[in-house]
């Protein structure tokens, strides 16, 4: 009895948090919104994630780029950072993002970004492709989709405000 039970309670749990995250085909259009509808974003954040600990700043839009940077390590060593930039671009706005390895080798190619487009923007939420903010308070939870070897997971980092 206790097995059917848990194995129900389980998928219920993995379905609530994929469905936490949002995916636009390639050839869908993105929705609209203005980067000045994440002003509720600005600050710094610090919470954990991918198993270690992380930290995100964001700074208000300035002429539609919203400009962040994170910074994730685990047992007191850096494994990688990002420079982020949230782009106005007409009616929508993408997230762009570089990643940086501790001795700041790029993962991406000088002219390549990882991007993720607008699906949906509400109060307190964005909806990236494959990416959800969302402002509760004074937190921040993220869920990112990841694809390895063909499996699919979806990571959550949590973040409170912090003082600097």
């Amino acid at each position: 009895m206790k097995k059917p039970l848990l194995t129900t309670l389980l998928f219920l749990i993995c379905s609530i948090t994929i469905a936490q995250v949002k995916q636009l085909e390639n050839d869908q259009e993105p929705g609209k919104g203005n980067v000045s509808d994440l002003d509720w974003l600005v600050g710094f954040w610090t919470g954990t994630g991918f198993g270690g600990e992380c930290e995100e700043v964001w700074m208000p839009a300035v002429d539609g780029n919203m400009i962040g940077t994170f910074r994730f390590w685990s047992e007191g060593k850096l494994i990688f950072s990002e420079f982020m930039n949230i782009v106005q671009e007409g009616e929508t706005f993408s997230l762009k993002l570089k990643h940086f390895n501790a001795d700041l080798s790029p993962w991406e190619e000088k002219e390549e970004w990882t991007i993720f487009r607008l699906v949906e923007v509400g109060e307190n939420i964005v909806w990236f492709s494959g990416l959800t903010m969302k402002r509760e308070g004074d937190e921040i939870s993220l869920w990112l989709a990841l694809t390895e070897d063909g499996v699919r997971t979806i990571e959550e980092l949590k973040y409170v405000k912090s003082e600097f």
